[in-house]
């Protein structure tokens, strides 16, 4: 079946660390764009709108990692409310948490808290646990994953500002497989679908170009997302370039698109099943 090389946790977490510290300033020379109001790559957000929620990005993780300054329980629904339920509505809350005045991304914020974020986490573990309120009450996840998760909000929605501004904004393969393997293997699992994948049974070999494997297992209703996987029989595999996936992911392309452009295609047992994997994983 084939198999990737393991990977290195300490050393692709100082890599993510690197990209992380490299987009900051890129961020902050999106700040300054010409017309805020302007519709963003997010359907009823602008420009502006989205530049605000990316520095509430940016206050959020570095309260987890430092005083907890952010009092969660004005902000997030109840503990009972589904996964995508509390991601929709911290997505929300955080255009009020500057005003929702629809100012673009503050520049200055953004770097503060990004330089912030990275001296606090410096030298400590891939595997710290964090706890990350938004994703349930006391759930907790890891640094790398934190690290990935902040790596992926900012390229992603500085996509969308750029878009919407008329900028040039360029997302590398490199950045997108960090992205890809550090944060989706633990955020998967939680934005499955668990009412759409009731009674489904589909084993996925996903393949992202350059070395990333995942082996997705979809179960009556749970999920598991497993890197590097011992070899196993799959239905469905599914091959694409790294950022056409983040692309695909973050349902900033289309997959038809992808498809059609030849970066991203299924093959095995059943590969018409490739378009079920979106459809099971909720998105906010």
């Amino acid at each position: 079946m084939g198999t990737v090389p393991g990977f290195d946790p300490v050393t692709e977490h100082e890599k993510t660390r690197s990209a992380l510290r490299a987009v900051v300033p890129r961020l902050v020379r999106l700040g300054d764009v010409p017309d805020p109001e302007a519709s963003s790559g997010v359907p009823v957000r602008t420009v502006g709108d989205v530049g605000t929620h990316l520095a509430a990005v940016h206050l959020a993780y570095c309260s987890i990692v430092s005083d907890g300054s952010v009092e969660w329980d004005t902000v997030l629904p109840s503990d009972d409310s589904l996964f995508v339920e509390r991601i929709a509505a911290m997505n929300a809350k955080s255009i009020d948490l500057f005003g929702g005045d629809g100012h673009a991304c503050p520049g200055d914020f953004v770097a503060e808290r990004g330089e912030m974020f990275l001296r606090i986490t410096e030298g400590l573990a891939p595997g710290t646990p964090v706890i990350a309120p938004w994703y349930g009450q006391g759930t907790t996840t890891t640094l790398a994953t934190v690290t990935g998760l902040m790596l992926s909000e900012s390229l992603v929605h500085g996509l969308d500002i750029a878009r919407g501004a008329g900028l040039a904004w360029e997302i590398g393969p490199d950045e997108a497989r960090l992205v890809l393997g550090q944060s989706m293997p633990a955020m998967m699992t939680p934005a499955l679908d668990t009412a759409k994948a009731r009674g489904v049974s589909i084993a996925f070999d996903l393949r992202i170009k350059g070395g990333l494997r995942l082996a997705v297992v979809v179960e009556d209703g749970t999920m598991t997302v497993t890197r590097d996987a011992p070899p196993r029989a799959y239905d469905c595999t599914i091959t694409a370039a790294p950022v056409t996936f983040l692309l695909v992911s973050f349902r900033r392309t289309p997959i038809w698109k992808a498809i059609a452009c030849g970066r991203m295609r299924a093959g095995g047992r059943r590969p018409w099943l490739a378009v079920r994997l979106g459809e099971l994983v909720a998105a906010p």
